[in-house]
């Protein structure tokens, strides 16, 4: 077996994960998906609009695993928001790890995308990835979750939104998904980086760190994605008597913009995002405002 890092590409004019509710399901689709396919996961993070993962297993696993959680998510984002064509057309990147350090780098990477995207101080302060995985003496019991085996099928069945017998050990925290430390190989990466002080090192001086300290705070979003995403239906409301962007026209989306920007400062990419708009309307729009 191989090592990958896996990286989708990053969307523009919309977000894999809008809510809560969005990413909890997200993190309960990488374990089904890994028990179905038998890769080993190592290290993932689930981004506003987009993911990565680093695995150890074959190419062709690798495959089966994120066309399973595509087609998976895919099916809860119709249920919810009836939105079918969400990811099959999201375009994937598989990189082989080779030579020395190279596992290092790309886990240290995928952890840090959420400090570069200014959301959090840590790695460990992300819920929604592997950030608060490894060199921490607590397991999932410990730190207040509950097994799978306490938990009856149609409970079960409510959390994961599906019917794979996982593993009964497993532990589902208070929040509704499946703690990484149940399935994510943390032995392994605690090995490969030997001690916590060696892993911070790669951490500090990954791309993504020296990305961050290169372009600068004013460059960074102030705000995430979905506190943006929360406030825009009140505000199309209060401005407009409308109920979201769909709705207004180009003076109107050009005022909305306008003020997201000056409420949030908030750049032309992330009121993409927001907005469902593309990145060539909303810098136009901004032009104007």
């Amino acid at each position: 077996m191989s090592y990958w890092l896996i990286t989708s590409e990053h969307l523009e004019d919309r977000l894999l994960f809008r809510d809560e509710e969005d990413f909890v399901v997200g993190m309960n689709y990488v374990p089904v998906q890994a028990f179905k396919t038998g890769v080993f996961v190592l290290a993932f993070i689930l981004m506003s609009n987009h993911v990565h993962f680093v695995l150890q297993c074959s190419r062709g696993q690798a495959e089966s695993f994120i066309n399973g959680f595509k087609t998976a998510y895919s099916r809860y984002l119709w249920s919810k928001y009836g939105s079918r064509e969400h990811l099959r057309r999201i375009k994937v990147d598989y990189k082989p790890l080779e030579g020395e350090e190279a596992l290092e780098w790309a886990i240290a990477y995928v952890q840090m995308n959420c400090v570069a995207a200014n959301i959090c101080l840590t790695p460990s302060d992300y819920r929604w990835g592997t950030g608060g995985t490894f060199f921490k003496p607590e397991d999932g019991i410990a730190l207040g979750g509950r097994t799978l085996a306490t938990l009856s099928k149609r409970e079960r069945f409510r959390v994961l939104h599906c019917r794979t017998n996982l593993p009964m050990t497993w532990v589902v925290n208070d929040m509704g998904y499946v703690y990484p430390q149940s399935y994510v190989k943390k032995e392994l990466v605690e090995k490969v980086y030997r001690s916590p002080r060696r892993m911070l090192f790669f951490l500090n001086n990954s791309s993504k760190a020296k990305l961050r300290l290169e372009i600068g705070e004013q460059n960074i979003p102030a705000f995430r994605d979905q506190v943006i995403l929360a406030a825009v239906p009140d505000l199309c409301m209060s401005l407009f008597k409308k109920r979201g962007p769909g709705d207004l026209n180009e003076s109107e989306l050009t005022e909305l913009l306008r003020q997201l920007r000056y409420r949030f400062s908030a750049g032309a990419n992330q009121l993409a995002r927001v907005t469902g708009i593309s990145y060539e309307q909303a810098a136009k729009y901004l032009d104007r405002a």
